[in-house]
């Protein structure tokens, strides 16, 4: 059985602006649902542990996708997420690969956090591929390899676009923009549509743009886990 570690956002706080956010709940509910459903063993860590906040923008009936509407009847999971383990304790060689959901929360918190650096670099290290999804690529601006080069130099890469988060209105919110920090580090960033799927693959790491992109990350994920299954 094949070990997937998820990692989620501590941060609650959008800015200056008095509003919520955390983790968006598409982002994480498709990934998990298809993982899970495939047989995958998953273990959710945070920052601080304990119950991550959920952007209450992304439970809205208006955002409401099948994998949404599932989580919203699993009182399972829900009971897991509420247990998240402390990102300072776990160990990468526990898992096969590490899948980090977006929302706005990880551009405060996990796109500095060293315990998520040193996974991820530990990650890397050891040849285990690396998913990340809308605003959790910004996990990557700040990775390093082992030689302290940028890990996306010269990688194909995505995640939110300027455009995108110029049309939620939050481009002056935010401490990050996802696009310029990945070009700024010599990524070879690529978007499609605004809010169309569109995943890019390069060596170890997956990324996907957009809320819509969550479950084709998981897609290509698994199948780096699984080579022989057809999905």
């Amino acid at each position: 059985m094949k070990h997937v570690l998820f990692v989620l956002t501590s941060h609650d706080t959008l800015g200056n602006t008095g509003h919520k956010t955390g983790f968006w709940v598409e982002e994480f509910a498709a990934p998990y649902y298809l993982l899970a459903d495939a047989g995958v063993q998953i273990t959710l860590a945070s920052p601080k542990g304990g119950h991550p906040p959920i952007d209450p923008k992304s439970a809205d009936p208006d955002f409401a996708t099948p994998a949404t509407r599932r989580f919203d009847n699993d009182a399972a999971l829900q009971a897991k997420l509420t247990q998240t383990l402390p990102l300072a304790g776990v160990n990468a060689r526990d898992f096969d690969a590490v899948f980090y959901p977006g929302g706005h929360g990880p551009l405060w918190d996990l796109a500095n956090d060293a315990y998520s650096l040193a996974l991820i670099a530990a990650t890397i290290n050891a040849g285990k591929p690396l998913a990340a999804v809308c605003h959790a690529p910004a996990v990557l601006v700040r990775s390093l390899t082992a030689d302290g080069t940028p890990l996306v130099a010269g990688k194909h890469v995505t995640g939110f676009s300027n455009s995108e988060e110029a049309a939620v209105g939050l481009s002056e919110v935010v401490p990050l923009l996802v696009e310029d920090g990945l070009k700024a580090k010599g990524a070879l960033y690529q978007k499609g549509p605004d809010w169309a799927e569109h995943v890019v693959e390069d060596g170890l790491l997956i990324t996907g743009q957009n809320p819509a992109s969550s479950e084709g990350v998981a897609r290509a994920l698994l199948a780096r886990l699984q080579p022989a299954r057809h999905l």
